[in-house]
């Protein structure tokens, strides 16, 4: 890898970390550009960020899905590796953020112009992330409900309240001070979690079943339809992560792209693996339609406590990378509010249809199909984007990019880049017309339920792009 080149500017920044950046203070850049003289770090930091979120209860709960919707073992297991080959462009978009100095909402522009990528921010980025911090924030506090039961603490009303808005605080906590801490504390956060998982292994292996099939084992139709489901539901999480580069800003301008692909990819693919792989192993020994109580039944009684306290901090170290971005997101909107006011406010939105989720109604379940029909735009997002990354070679100038002015090298046509537009809209109604989750699109109805939509709009957008925006991208990497 490139990385292992020693480059001796690199090394000085990593040295002196800039005043703004350093744990301890709340950091004091929003979607402003970053100056050289204040980047700094290692792409291998990058590791432990991804790793961190990588580790959770939802990927528990997708290892343990696929086996329960009539894989075999080791169809599950393969289904988790290739769906989580995709973490491959979460590492590529994020290369261009030492390149420019600029989060991905920022960079964006380059793709979507400056007013359309106001929109892009507003549904692709501020929406979907507030409903994944919600459904996030929902399974965290599960864990907590049955922590606090296990003390001799009544779940009631009242006490859940407080669970999630301690839960929420703890995470926006994180968030505020922002990238500094974040890079500082999620080592360690791995390493707890990775400890903690290594005991939750040791338990499921002792129980599963290594040669577990079906009753009734799929075929032909059926088993295509199960398998391309199973590989977007796992694809899905990495895809998600088109804001990789507010990650990977910070680094020196020197840093090499194939180490900050390579840390960034290599942390959300390694511990997604695993903790999916244990969920479809646990599924083959303990019934997974309730991750958390049916491993306390192979668990050593000691380490029940642990391990809930374990899901709750792996969902509030993936929750604290999504309200960062978030914050970010609501920024490029448009709205003129310090990050840290947008990041406080995206959390009481997430708060809040979190309680009403969980005490007042079933909406939760709504945001959850909602997220199902938000795949098919996920998948032409990161298309479109890792399009872009690898027409331009990594060619953005992020001073340029912050210039939201009629004119500027970003402003396109009406403030809107039509090339990348319509890439993504119509690689959008092509995956709507191969979707199978909550309506049958015509080619999933001809195809037998085939859901052809994950690949169908990535292809389309990556395809449309090259052939329409080609000339956009030379022109706007050579005005650099």
């Amino acid at each position: 890898m490139a990385s292992t080149i020693p480059d001796p500017g690199a090394a000085r920044a990593e040295a002196t970390t800039p005043a703004d950046d350093r744990p301890g203070r709340i950091e004091a850049h929003g979607i402003d550009h970053i100056s050289d003289a204040e980047r700094h770090g290692n792409p291998r930091e990058l590791f432990a960020v991804w790793a961190a979120a990588s580790v959770n209860y939802l990927s528990l709960v997708v290892g343990g899905a696929l086996v329960l919707i009539g894989l075999s073992l080791w169809q599950s297991l393969a289904v988790i590796v290739i769906g989580n080959l995709f973490s491959t462009l979460t590492g590529l978009v994020a290369t261009p953020g030492p390149a420019a100095g600029a989060p991905s909402e920022v960079i964006t522009r380059a793709l979507y112009g400056v007013i359309g990528n106001r929109v892009n921010n507003a549904i692709g980025g501020w929406l979907v992330s507030v409903c994944y911090f919600a459904l996030n924030l929902a399974a965290a506090a599960t864990a907590a409900f049955a922590l606090v039961e296990k003390v001799g603490i009544t779940a009631d009303t009242p006490v859940k309240i407080v669970v999630v808005v301690v839960i929420a605080a703890l995470t926006l906590g994180i968030s505020v001070y922002g990238h500094g801490l974040i890079i500082k504390l999620y080592l360690p956060i791995t390493l707890a979690l990775a400890g903690a998982f290594t005991v939750v292994a040791l338990a499921v292996f002792k129980h599963a079943d290594f040669s577990y099939v079906p009753a009734e084992r799929l075929t032909g139709t059926d088993l295509w339809a199960v398998l391309v489901a199973g590989t977007a539901m796992v694809a899905s999480g990495p895809l998600s992560y088109t804001t990789s580069a507010d990650f990977s800003r910070y680094l020196p301008r020197t840093a090499s792209p194939k180490a900050v692909a390579g840390w960034t990819a290599l942390g959300s693919f390694i511990p997604s693996v695993v903790v999916c792989a244990l969920g479809a192993f646990a599924a083959t020994a303990v019934d997974m339609t309730d991750p958390q109580n049916a491993l306390q039944e192979i668990l050593p009684g000691w380490f029940v406590p642990v391990f809930l306290l374990a899901l709750v901090l792996g969902t509030i170290s993936i929750n604290a990378l999504t309200a960062y971005s978030a914050g970010l997101a609501l920024q490029a909107v448009g709205l003129r509010i310090r990050r840290t006011v947008s990041v406080l406010f995206d959390g009481t939105v997430a708060v809040g249809l979190t309680l009403y989720g969980l005490l007042v109604s079933n909406f939760l379940d709504t945001v959850s199909n909602a997220l199902q029909m938000i795949t098919v735009l996920i998948g032409p997002l990161m298309a479109v984007f890792a399009t872009d990354v690898v027409l331009r070679r990594n060619r953005y100038d992020g001073v340029a990019l912050s210039d939201e002015t009629p004119g500027s090298t970003f402003w396109f046509t009406g403030g809107v880049n039509w090339a990348g537009a319509g890439s993504l809209v119509a690689g959008v109604v092509a995956a709507a017309l191969c979707v199978n989750t909550l309506y049958t699109g015509p080619v999933a109805a001809a195809l037998g339920g085939i859901d052809l939509s994950l690949p169908v709009g990535m292809v389309v957008s990556s395809v449309l792009y090259v052939v329409l925006g080609r000339r956009a991208v030379e022109a706007t990497a050579a005005a650099r």
